[in-house]
C-alpha cells in the first residue's frame, strides 16, 4: 500500500518527468537562463504555501547553504558536464542518484542499515534506467540525443558529480533542524539568481517570445518549482532508501512523455526498462516494508 510520502514522491517524479518534453521545446533557450527564470516562478509557491508570509522563508544560513548545494550545484555540475561530454552518457552518469540515496542512507541517516535486496533493486533500478536512456537516445528523452561515444571526458566526474549532490541533498534534508517546505522558496530563489548570473558569464543574451515565457512559467510551476516542494515533503516523511528506489521512474516516465509528445512509437528498450524499473521499485519497497 502506498504511503503518503511514496505518494508525494511520485508527484514529484510526474512533474520530473515532463522536464525532458519542455527542455525539447526550448532547446534554443540557454539552459542556465532556462533554469534561472524556471527556479525564480518556482519559488513563487512557496508565497501561498507561507499564506504569504515571507519570514516563513527564513532559515539558519546552514540550511540555505544546502539548499542552494542541492538546487544550484546539481544545475551548475550537470549543465557543465553537458558541454563537456557527450549528453547521452552524461545523462546515464546523472541518474547515478538513486542509486546513491540507497547506498549512502545508511552512512548519513542514523538508524538505517543496509539491506541487500535493497542493494540488488536499486542496481536492477539502474540497469533499467540505462536501458531506457541508452535505447531512446534518439527521442530527445532525457538530454538524451546521438549514440555513444567511445573515450574519456572530463565531464563524466562533472555529471557524477552532479549525481552524488543530488542524492547528498537529498539525504541531509533529515539532517539539518526541521524547517517548513515553504522555505524550499528560498532555496529557489538564491539558486535561481546565481544561475541567471552563470547565464550572463557564459551564455549569449537571446529574446524570448510570448510562448517561450509561457512554457518557462510551466517549466517553473512543475519540474523546477513544484516537484522541489513535493520532493522535499516526501523525505521528510518517509524512508530516503525507497523513495530512492521509486526515483529511477523519473528517466522512465521522461522518455514516455516525449515519445507520446512527438509521436514516437514505444520502443522495446522503454518496456524492458520500464518493467526492470517497477520490479526494482516493488522490490525494494517490499524489503523496506518487511524490514519495519
Amino acid at each position: 500500500m502506498p504511503t503518503r510520502a511514496d505518494l508525494l514522491a511520485l508527484a514529484a517524479i510526474a512533474l520530473w518527468a515532463s522536464l525532458a518534453a519542455l527542455g525539447v521545446t526550448l532547446a534554443h533557450v540557454p539552459p542556465f537562463l532556462l533554469t534561472g527564470l524556471g527556479l525564480l516562478v518556482g519559488s513563487l509557491l512557496a508565497l501561498p504555501l507561507s499564506r504569504f508570509r515571507l519570514r516563513a522563508w527564513a532559515v539558519p544560513p546552514a540550511t540555505l547553504a544546502l539548499g542552494v548545494y542541492g538546487l544550484f550545484g546539481f544545475h551548475l555540475l550537470l549543465f557543465s558536464a553537458l558541454r563537456t561530454a557527450p549528453a547521452l552518457q552524461v545523462n546515464l552518469v546523472n541518474y547515478l542518484w538513486p542509486l546513491g540515496m540507497v547506498v549512502l542512507a545508511p552512512l548519513m541517516l542514523p538508524g538505517l542499515r543496509w539491506q541487500a535486496a535493497q542493494l540488488a533493486a536499486a542496481l536492477l533500478g539502474f540497469a533499467g534506467a540505462a536501458v531506457v536512456i541508452l535505447g531512446g537516445a534518439g527521442t530527445g528523452a532525457g538530454n538524451g540525443r546521438g549514440v555513444l561515444a567511445g573515450g574519456w571526458h572530463a565531464g563524466y566526474a562533472l555529471a557524477l558529480g552532479s549525481a552524488f549532490v543530488w542524492s547528498t541533498y537529498s539525504l541531509a534534508l533529515r539532517r539539518v533542524p526541521a524547517f517548513p517546505t515553504s522555505a524550499v522558496g528560498s532555496f529557489a530563489a538564491v539558486s535561481g539568481v546565481l544561475s541567471l548570473a552563470c547565464h550572463a558569464a557564459w551564455e549569449p543574451a537571446v529574446q524570448l517570445s510570448p510562448r517561450d515565457l509561457a512554457l518557462i512559467a510551466a517549466l517553473g510551476l512543475g519540474p523546477l518549482g513544484g516537484a522541489f516542494f513535493l520532493w522535499d515533503a516526501a523525505l521528510k516523511a518517509g524512508d530516503p532508501r525507497r523513495i530512492g528506489l521509486l526515483a529511477f521512474l523519473t528517466p522512465l516516465l521522461s522518455t514516455a512523455v516525449v515519445l507520446a509528445v512527438t509521436g514516437q512509437a514505444l520502443s522495446t528498450s522503454l518496456v524492458l526498462g520500464g518493467l526492470m524499473i517497477v520490479a526494482a521499485a516493488a522490490w525494494g519497497s517490499r524489503a523496506t516494508t518487511v524490514r519495519r
